[in-house]
C-alpha cells in the first residue's frame, strides 16, 4: 500500500501549479502558500487518480504532517495477530488475502480439476490477464486521471468537450492542439497524466 505522506501529487492555485512531490511536502508547501496569500483557494490532486486531495492544514506543520500519519495508519488493514490465519503446518502465508468469490457450480467444477486447485488457477489466470492487457489498463487508468484533472481544473476552457474525446481515443496530437490555448501549467500536468511519454513536448 503507498505510504500516505509520500504519495505523488501536485497542488494548484487556480490555474498556476504551486508545488509538486510527495504529500508531506506539498501539503507544507499549500501550507505556507495560503498563508502568505490569503483569499486565493487552492487544489491538491492525487498524480495517479487526478482526485483531489483533502487536506486538514491546521495548526503547526507538525500538526498537519501527524494527521496525515494518522490517516495513512487508519487507511492501512491492521496487522495479523499471532497464529491468525494458520494455513497448517510449514505452510507459508504469501500474504495471501481471503475474499469471498461467488461462481457458478460448473465454474467451481471445472477450477476443482485444474492442477493445484481453486485458488492457484484463479491466481493464474489473472496473472496471464494482467499479463495479456499489455499496458492498456494503465493507459486506461492514466487517461481517466487526466480527465478527473480537467474536469476540475479546465471544465470551462475552451474546447474542452474537443480535447476530452481526443484524451479517450488516445489521439496525443489533437489532444495537443485543442489544449494549446490553456494555462501553461494545466497544459502541462494534464499531458504528463494522459500522456506520459509526450509529456516533454510542447503542445504549441
Amino acid at each position: 500500500m503507498m505510504n500516505l505522506p509520500s504519495l505523488p501529487c501536485t497542488a494548484f492555485a487556480g490555474p498556476d501549479r504551486i508545488a509538486q512531490g510527495p504529500l508531506a511536502e506539498v501539503a507544507l508547501a499549500v501550507k505556507a502558500f495560503e498563508a502568505a496569500n490569503p483569499g486565493r483557494p487552492t487544489l491538491t490532486f492525487d498524480d495517479a487518480t487526478g482526485a483531489v486531495i483533502d487536506l486538514d492544514l491546521r495548526g503547526t506543520d507538525e500538526e498537519v504532517l501527524g494527521r496525515l500519519a494518522d490517516r495513512a495508519r487508519q487507511a492501512s488493514p491492521p496487522e495479523p495477530q499471532a497464529g491468525e490465519g494458520a494455513r497448517g503446518r510449514g505452510r507459508p502465508r504469501l500474504g495471501v488475502v481471503a475474499r469471498e468469490v461467488t461462481l457458478l457450480p460448473r465454474h467451481w467444477d471445472w477450477l476443482g480439476s485444474q492442477p493445484g486447485g481453486a485458488s492457484a488457477t484463479i491466481r493464474r489466470l489473472i496473472d496471464e490477464a494482467r499479463r495479456a492487457d499489455d499496458g492498456a489498463g494503465r493507459a486506461r487508468a492514466a487517461r481517466e486521471a487526466a480527465y478527473r484533472f480537467m474536469s476540475a481544473m479546465a471544465g470551462d476552457l475552451p474546447h474542452f468537450e474537443e480535447a476530452s474525446r481526443a484524451l479517450f481515443a488516445g489521439d496525443a496530437g489533437t489532444f495537443a492542439a485543442r489544449i494549446v490555448g490553456w494555462p501553461a501549467d494545466i497544459r502541462d500536468h494534464v499531458v504528463r497524466l494522459a500522456f506520459p511519454d509526450a509529456a516533454s513536448a510542447d503542445p504549441a
